[in-house]
């Protein structure tokens, strides 16, 4: 058997297994099986006992016993020349590998072996986009009280003495909880994450007066680069909330973002308390306890999608501000605005 289409079949075959043995793929995964091994018939059943086969037909009368059997007693089963192997995934039993003809018990092991392997794999992708998206509802929904509290405030506090300001204002909440909370694809662009940006800074402004001072400049080029939702926006929150609004003196937040070669590069700056860098690492690794979800969730994310050379520098000290630096392709197969 040649090594190198022997691998490229079990890789069709995992991926035709990605979604289980109830998925669409599953024919074909029966059929590569088959041929990979070069038996006379195989099956695959999930735990209805619903049986997918390829191949020469089997004695239905055997195999649909041998596969009952199989899946109640969980354990390896055979009737004439048929043979069943349990599928048990992360020790829970996933189905049933059925194989007809004389074939060795090495080799049926090692089929069961690559079908677990691949189902395996398949569960745990589904179970780390399940995770992705929970991360980004927790994101949508960590919107601070205090915060929604205070502009609100300062809207009504405008309505009699500046109406017009007070309209404007209105209109700033009513797009940033709309842009934070609606349902997004997975994927924006760089101008709809500034212009989220520009209404939450719009309202902090409002809120804390001539204690924010902010300068936001971006270049044409990236605006249309396409960038997983809500990656910037969270950035800018967790400056004015962790880093101006603490320090009780004016502070300056500075958006910038521009192209370098291939690469859009944004940075986040603020010249407020700044952290210690061993607890910056801790809050990228998941472990802060200071409210500080967005940072982590937005690393893990453009980790995910770009793969584990982009993500989130940070740059601190204590009473030395913070610098977030955002650094992802221009161009990235598969990530398109909805």
């Amino acid at each position: 058997m040649a090594v190198l289409p022997t691998l490229a079949a079990a890789r069709r075959i995992a991926d035709d297994l990605m979604d289980g043995l109830a998925g669409t793929g599953v024919r074909k995964a029966a059929h590569g099986l088959r041929r990979l091994f070069a038996v006379p018939g195989l099956g695959l059943a999930d735990l209805s006992g619903s049986l997918v086969w390829s191949g020469r037909p089997g004695d239905d009368g055997n195999v649909a016993k041998l596969l009952d059997e199989v899946l109640h007693n969980e354990a390896p089963g055979a009737r004439s020349e048929l043979i069943a192997l349990p599928l048990h995934v992360h020790d829970e039993l996933a189905g049933v590998l059925v194989i007809a003809g004389d074939v060795k018990s090495a080799a049926a092991k090692e089929a069961a072996d690559l079908v677990v392997h691949a189902l395996e794999r398949g569960r745990l992708e589904a179970s780390a986009e399940q995770a992705a998206q929970a991360e980004l509802r927790a994101l949508r929904a960590e919107i601070s009280p205090h915060f929604v509290y205070n502009a609100l405030t300062v809207i009504a506090s405008l309505v009699r003495s500046d109406p017009d300001r007070a309209h404007e204002l209105m209109l700033d909440f009513a797009d940033y909880t709309r842009y934070s909370l609606a349902r997004h694809g997975e994927y924006t662009m760089v101008a709809e994450e500034f212009r989220a940006i520009d209404s939450y800074l719009a309202l902090q402004r409002a809120v804390l007066g001539e204690r924010l001072r902010v300068q936001v400049r971006v270049a044409p080029e990236v605006l249309a680069i396409p960038v997983p939702y809500l990656v910037l926006e969270p950035l800018v929150e967790n400056a004015i909330r962790h880093g101006i609004e603490p320090r009780g003196e004016p502070g300056l937040v500075q958006v910038h973002g521009q192209a370098e070669g291939n690469d859009c590069v944004i940075t986040v700056e603020d010249d407020g308390i700044g952290m210690d860098p061993e607890r910056a690492k801790d809050i990228l690794a998941g472990r802060g306890q200071d409210g500080s979800l967005g940072l982590a969730n937005v690393d893990r994310r453009l980790r995910t999608v770009y793969g584990p050379f982009y993500g989130l520098i940070v740059e601190t000290e204590r009473d030395a501000g913070t610098k977030v630096t955002v650094r992802v392709p221009r161009f990235q197969p598969g990530v398109l605005p909805s």
